[in-house]
C-alpha cells in the first residue's frame, strides 16, 4: 500500500470501544465489491447493480487498495463525457491512491476528516493493506447516532445538576414575571 492514502492516527486511536473494528456493525458488514483496474465500467455497474453498492474499490492483484470508483465518478466520467462503458476502464475513473483506514483506527477521527474533506466512501483494510470493509458516512452516522444522544443526556444533566440554583432563581423570576403580568393585564 502507498503512503499517499495512508493516513496516520493520532494515538488515541488505540482505545478499545472507539475502533472502527470494535463497532458490532463492523463484523456484519459486507465484504465490499472489488474489481481489478482492467475491468471495464459495464461490467462493474453490472455487479453494483446486482449487490445495490454505490462504490465498487479497484485492487491489485494482492487485494490492497488502488483506488475507489463510485456512482458519481460513473455519472460524471463516464456518462456525462459519453464514454463508452464497455471500453473505459475502471482504472481511467477511479480516485487513485483514496484515503485508507486501518482496522484498529479511531471511529470518530475518521467521521471527523471524511467531513472536513468531504469524501463519503472510507475503504477499511488489515495490517496487510488488504480490503476488510467500507465505512460510508452514512454508517458512521448511524454508529455514532447513540453515543451522541447520552452525550447531550449527560451535558445537560450535569448543566443543570451543576446550575441548579441560578436555575430556581431564574424559574421563580419567570414565574413572577408571568403572574405580574397577568395580574396586570386583569387589572385592565
Amino acid at each position: 500500500m502507498s503512503d499517499k492514502g495512508k493516513v496516520k492516527m493520532s494515538q488515541n486511536a488505540i482505545r478499545p470501544g472507539s475502533r472502527l473494528m470494535d463497532r458490532p456493525e463492523y463484523k456484519s458488514k459486507q465484504m465490499p465489491l472489488t474489481k481489478s483496474p482492467d475491468t471495464n465500467v459495464l461490467d462493474a455497474v453490472n455487479a453494483m447493480s446486482k449487490k445495490n453498492y454505490g462504490s465498487v474499490v479497484v485492487v491489485d492483484s494482492d487485494r490492497k487498495v488502488i483506488g475507489v470508483v463510485t456512482e458519481r465518478d460513473i455519472m460524471n466520467k463516464v456518462v456525462g463525457k459519453e464514454l463508452n462503458p464497455k471500453e473505459t476502464l475502471l482504472s481511467s475513473i477511479m480516485t487513485e491512491n483514496p484515503k485508507l483506514a486501518r482496522e484498529t483506527d479511531d471511529m470518530l477521527e475518521w467521521l471527523r476528516i471524511m467531513s472536513n474533506e468531504r469524501f463519503r466512501r472510507l475503504p477499511v483494510v488489515d495490517d496487510q493493506g488488504k480490503i476488510k470493509a467500507v465505512f460510508t458516512q452514512g454508517d458512521f452516522v448511524s454508529y455514532t447516532w447513540p453515543d451522541l444522544m447520552y452525550q447531550m443526556k449527560s451535558i445537560a444533566t450535569a448543566t443543570v445538576t451543576k446550575n441548579w440554583p441560578l436555575f430556581l432563581i431564574g424559574g421563580g423570576i419567570a414565574i413572577y414575571s408571568l403572574v405580574l403580568i397577568l395580574v396586570i393585564s386583569m387589572m385592565n
